[in-house]
């Protein structure tokens, strides 16, 4: 399946195999391409919490509106970010690159998130988005569906996983096989309403 394709097809479904068991293997997979994904700075703040545990799905879909791809798909991934992973050694963030992109760069990440909690969540938003794609595309590839997931109570999902207190959630992701067809797209915009040049 090419790039193009698994744009095209891939949708959020609802109903997947109880059953099925990915391979280990296939997960590992799809997980060492999430972290290809970018981050600013390539402070790979983005972490992946698989929840495994049986009763600890339960537990989250008693909490997500009782939604069944909460326990049913083969995977569930909650995407966090840790909003200080800008500050916890960085210079491992850039280790193989030049030293003179290394004395501008670590300096300045200090200066861009120090003391600026606002900016701290907006990049682990934009990064779990980045990753959240990846993982929901190359899932497609590898012939498996997934529906990305904010319809949850964050709080209590994040006490379920204990969730540190420096870090927090940008959504859930359940993978699987599914066994239902989607509904019809329900409405795409023109590209003519949402696309602009230059200026609104």
């Amino acid at each position: 399946m090419n790039v193009s394709e698994a744009v095209s097809t891939r949708r959020a479904v609802k109903w997947f195999d109880p059953e099925h068991c990915m391979p280990e293997e296939t997960f590992r997979q799809l997980m060492e391409h999430a972290i290809q994904a970018p981050t600013a700075f390539n402070i790979q703040n983005w972490r992946f919490v698989r929840v495994t545990d049986l009763a600890q799905r339960q537990a989250i879909r008693a909490v997500a509106w009782d939604q069944a791809q909460v326990t049913d798909a083969s995977e569930l991934l909650v995407l966090c970010f840790d909003n200080k992973a800008w500050d916890r050694e960085p210079g491992r963030y850039w280790c193989n690159a030049p030293q003179e992109v290394q004395d501008f760069l670590l300096p300045a990440l200090d200066e861009y998130y120090r003391d600026k909690p606002g900016i701290e969540r907006d990049e682990g938003m934009r990064s779990c988005g980045l990753a959240g794609m990846t993982i929901m595309l190359f899932a497609r590839e590898l012939g498996y569906d997934s529906c990305p997931m904010d319809g949850f109570d964050y709080e209590a999902v994040g006490r379920i996983i204990d969730l540190p207190d420096d870090h927090a959630i940008a959504f859930m992701i359940a993978i699987g096989k599914g066994t239902q067809e989607p509904w019809p797209k329900p409405g795409q915009l023109p590209l003519a309403e949402v696309l602009f040049e230059n200026r609104f």
